[in-house]
């Protein structure tokens, strides 16, 4: 069987596990990586035999691949994702956020529109086991209608980016264009757009760093709530709490619970096999949602179909609602 070739910009946090990933995934080759820093891209190449770069755009002009997956800073986003659609590249990963503004947005989308290249947005969350569980109930109302639904996502301030460019609100848009961006994107994902939205804003320092987002939907309301502005003690946790007509479902500290009138119990929710890389710092707490995110990838390549899940247009849609947040 032909292999799927993959070439990976940005070797860091992100570029790293994206690569023992698709490690993991049969029938794909990582032929080549590119990271400004040689010796970093190296750390990666070693593992998988792939040709090293130090200059994206020379990856992306000189070698024949299947699929471009960008892992670097958000602010290059739009300028190698925009090379690879103008190269042919047939599908393209583009790690979250899609991109910083509307308008890196709307060139994308048209970009996409012109060359018909197939774009993936690294929204994970909709691929996360435990999110996948609970859209599952809520599809197929398990336990009737939704009467309420809270989503956090609490976190020190992030120090394990290069450069720490991450801290750099003109580079990666601070906690909530970085952080809150995941649970507002799953929001829309299950519920749809709200009627009405308002945002109660507690803005502290430069990263843009504590924001609670709170949806009015037909029957019910939700709130987000996403922080960089904690100690780094402080253990990074991601939680949602929906309380439906017939039980409430909560998850907390990397475990589900269902409450209903019989008790509660812990739901058997099977977990893709993770495997982990030499990691150091971050607030990934396991893997298997970046190895469904990536196997669906891979699956759309090998089967020359359209990616469906996590669209650009998705990606766009989330940013577009968090830039609302900030003005």
């Amino acid at each position: 069987m032909k292999k799927i070739k993959i070439g990976i910009l940005g070797c860091n946090y992100m570029g790293k596990m994206h690569a023992d990933c698709y490690g993991a995934i049969e029938g794909v080759e990582i032929v080549a990586v590119a990271d400004l820093n040689e010796e970093t891209a190296k750390n990666v190449a070693g593992r998988y035999g792939s040709k090293v770069y130090t200059d994206a755009k020379k990856l992306i002009e000189e070698t024949e691949l299947d699929a471009v997956d960008i892992c670097l800073p958000t602010f290059l986003h739009a300028q190698y994702a925009t090379l690879a659609m103008d190269r042919g590249i047939p599908y393209l990963f583009i790690e979250k956020p899609v991109a910083l503004n509307q308008e890196e947005c709307a060139l994308l989308l048209q970009k996409q529109k012109e060359t018909g290249c197939r774009v993936q947005v690294g929204q994970v969350i909709r691929f996360w086991d435990e999110y996948v569980y609970l859209k599952k109930l809520f599809d197929e109302k398990m336990y009737g209608d939704v009467v309420n639904a809270s989503f956090k996502r609490l976190s020190p301030s992030p120090t394990w980016s290069s450069n720490n460019w991450m801290k750099n609100t003109k580079l990666s848009g601070g906690a909530i264009v970085d952080l809150h961006i995941h649970d507002i994107d799953y929001m829309l994902y299950l519920f749809g757009e709200p009627k009405k939205s308002s945002y109660v804003k507690n803005i502290r320092g430069e990263h843009n760093s504590y924001i609670t987002t709170v949806c009015e939907y037909e029957n019910f309301v939700v709130s987000v709530e996403g922080t960089w502005f904690l100690p780094p003690s402080y253990p990074f946790n991601m939680y949602y709490r929906v309380v439906f007509e017939k039980a409430v479902v909560e998850y907390d500290k990397g475990k589900v619970t269902v409450y209903d009138e019989n008790g509660s119990f812990t739901p058997s929710i099977e977990k893709s096999a993770a495997v982990f890389g030499d990691f150091e710092g971050g607030n990934i707490s396991e893997q298997s949602g970046y190895i469904n995110e990536l196997t669906y990838f891979i699956d759309c390549i090998k089967m020359d179909k359209e990616i469906e899940r996590a669209r650009l247009c998705d990606g766009a849609r989330s940013l577009a609602f968090i830039l609302d947040e900030l003005k």
